[in-house]
């Protein structure tokens, strides 16, 4: 059936609307708190929101119902390990973020080892959050490609896939170029209403769709084996078991949540440490409910595709969502939908734009000028921000290539955040991990991790755990063989 002129307007109504929403947060006069911490006075609900909304993404609304189609729900397995994250971050690593005055997680690092080690950690997040941002940032493409195939077919798929990411790119860094965190959390809360609420009349959609409803998805599902969750089997190398939910998913969600500077932004901006704990913890309520509706929609896809012969080209999973908004939705709510996906990509997009720029100005910048003025850190920061965009548009064209898209960006944040986790355990667990043996402890582990991903078949859901466990063990190693013939100063 394909978009009519009243779902393009739509489109364009929402890509307009909230670039002005965003645009309402920009101020004359600010100081960087203000810009990269919206001045601490957001509220936890709307933390909590921004939290989900960061972690989301295109990729997500995509590909998660791609995997049920695939597979089943197993990977709420993996949610699982994420709520158990996101209680060992509120215990172990806030209160060390609450201590001082503090922009970013790898500040905590110069706090407790030096700046070597600040650097070496901000650097790593700057280079893999990028890489991993690209794969999100592509996933764009397949949506609005699939849903202007019709109106782009003269600039061809490499010309849909630019066009496409260089629309939601140039809106999202206009509001985040002016408007700073307070522009993109309130956004962030905007955008996720929207796309929980398009999911939902995504649902409802198909239900209408399938003869007899919710008790024909339901029974043909369930007799497939799609609503299942929990594999307790001990297999290493399955990607998605209760042991590899359960414990990877901890690890990685405490790496993402704990030492990624895109989420610990957000978690800094709260107005105190208990408040942030709560936007934490309840964010992980959201994602529990946001994951099992966008599995839901996969298992009703694979009825309806695959169980009642509905014809559908041979196509990556990826694209079947996408897919059935734009050929089987009545005009206008196929308009909403694909406004909705869009706006996952746009707060996911500001947020990394963000956490970029803050870390680059924070981490690097200003211990090279620390006595810039006001104006002078506002107008780096935002020519950081303009830069990062830039990066990231050029990362994006470049991941067309990769495979299930989640799963891929996973993957490459997953390689880095062992090495992250394992640093910065070793800073708020132990005293006597000093800095020179933590680099190469960092080192170890993120070498570790590199060579895991590139030359074995170990599933990305063992890779945090693996990375940060030699990272610990060889950092306390070293700083144990180090003690005594290079004594070091520990810092804190």
């Amino acid at each position: 059936m394909g978009l009519n002129s009243l779902d393009l307007i739509l489109i364009a109504i929402y890509l307009v609307g909230i670039t002005l929403f965003g645009l309402r947060f920009r101020k004359k006069e600010r100081s960087l708190k203000d810009y990269f911490l919206a001045d601490r006075n957001i509220p936890w609900w709307a933390i909590s929101l921004s939290i989900v909304a960061a972690e989301t993404s295109t990729l997500t609304i995509i590909s998660i119902p791609g995997l049920a189609y695939d597979t089943n729900f197993s990977f709420l397995q993996l949610v699982i390990g994420y709520l158990v994250g996101r209680i060992i971050i509120s215990f172990v690593l806030l209160p060390h973020y609450f201590r001082g005055e503090l922009f970013t997680a790898y500040q905590l690092m110069d706090r407790r080892f030096g700046p070597r080690l600040r650097s070496l950690t901000a650097g790593l997040f700057l280079i893999t959050r990028a890489a991993a941002e690209g794969v999100r940032v592509f996933a764009v493409a397949i949506v609005v490609g699939i849903a202007l195939s019709s109106m782009l077919t003269g600039l061809g798929d490499f010309g849909r896939d630019v066009a496409s990411i260089a629309i939601v790119t140039a809106l999202t860094l206009i509001y985040t170029f002016e408007g700073g965190m307070a522009a993109v959390i309130w956004t962030d809360v905007i955008q996720m209403l929207i796309y929980v609420a398009g999911t939902i009349v995504g649902v409802f959609t198909l239900l209408h769709h399938v003869p007899g409803g919710w008790s024909t998805i339901h029974s043909v599902a369930a007799a497939h084996d799609k609503f299942r969750v929990f594999d307790f089997s001990f297999d290493f190398w399955k990607t998605y078991t209760f042991w590899s939910g359960l414990i990877g998913g901890a690890f990685l969600t405490t790496a993402s949540h704990g030492t990624d500077q895109l989420i610990v932004q957000r978690l800094l901006a709260a107005k105190s440490e208990k408040q942030s704990k709560l936007a934490l913890l309840s964010s992980g309520v959201f994602v529990l409910f946001q994951f099992t509706l966008f599995l839901l929609i996969g298992a009703m896809l694979w009825v309806f595709y695959r169980y009642l012969g509905n014809p559908i080209a041979v196509m990556r999973s990826d694209r079947i969502f996408p897919t059935f908004i734009v050929t089987e939705m009545p005009h206008g709510v196929s308009g909403l939908l694909i406004a909705a996906i869009l706006a996952a990509a746009m707060s996911n997009l500001s947020a990394a734009l963000n956490s970029l720029s803050s870390s680059s100005i924070v981490d690097f910048y200003l211990r090279r000028r620390p006595e810039a003025t006001d104006s002078q850190r506002i107008f780096v920061s935002r020519a950081a921000t303009i830069f990062w965009g830039l990066v990231l548009f050029s990362l994006a064209i470049l991941a067309r290539n990769g495979g299930r898209v989640v799963e891929v960006g996973l993957s490459i944040a997953s390689v880095a955040y062992g090495a992250l986790l394992g640093v910065f355990l070793l800073g708020v667990l132990t005293k006597r991990a000093n800095e020179t043996g933590t680099m190469i402890g960092m080192f170890m582990g993120f070498v570790l991790n590199l060579y895991i991903w590139q030359f074995t078949k170990i599933p990305f859901t063992w890779y945090v755990m693996i990375g940060s466990a030699v990272t610990f063990a060889s950092g306390y190693l070293f700083s144990f063989a180090l003690e005594t013939s290079h004594p070091e100063t520990t810092h804190g």
